[in-house]
């Protein structure tokens, strides 16, 4: 079954397949007080200190969005540049080490960033509905 987000409507406290476990289901009480703490917890620590971030959870989401964009290209980055960058430094299987936790940080980063962006559009306003 197929999730689609609406505007408006659709049921309350409904979460879609990639919604943050960390973060309550849209509509749900205190979900954007969820919501807000997870995002914080993705960006860098300095980002607490501006009051428009904490007052306006869009904007919040907004810019973890592009936090997290980056950090997935710095992933890909640093894959693509590893056994070169890194053959001379250290043993081989520190180096084969290294590509895989690099694989893998992609990877999480990927999800993370498609979670970011359900939560970003559901503090906007949408909201998810099954797909029959």
């Amino acid at each position: 079954m197929a999730e689609r987000p609406v505007r408006g409507g659709g049921r309350e406290g409904h979460a879609p397949p990639g919604w943050p476990a960390e973060v309550r289901p849209p509509g749900a009480p205190d979900w954007e007080r969820t919501a807000v703490g997870w995002l914080l917890d993705l960006c860098p620590p300095d980002y607490r200190a501006y009051e428009v971030l904490r007052r306006h959870p869009a904007v919040l989401a907004r810019f973890a969005a592009v936090h997290v964009e980056a950090a997935v290209e710095g992933a890909r980055r640093g894959l693509a540049h590893a056994r070169e960058d890194l053959r001379d430094v250290v043993p081989p299987e520190a180096l084969e080490a290294a590509v895989q936790a690099y694989e893998r940080e992609g990877a999480r980063l990927l999800a993370t960033g498609r979670a970011v962006l359900l939560v970003e559009q559901a503090l906007r306003g949408g909201r998810f509905v099954p797909r029959l």
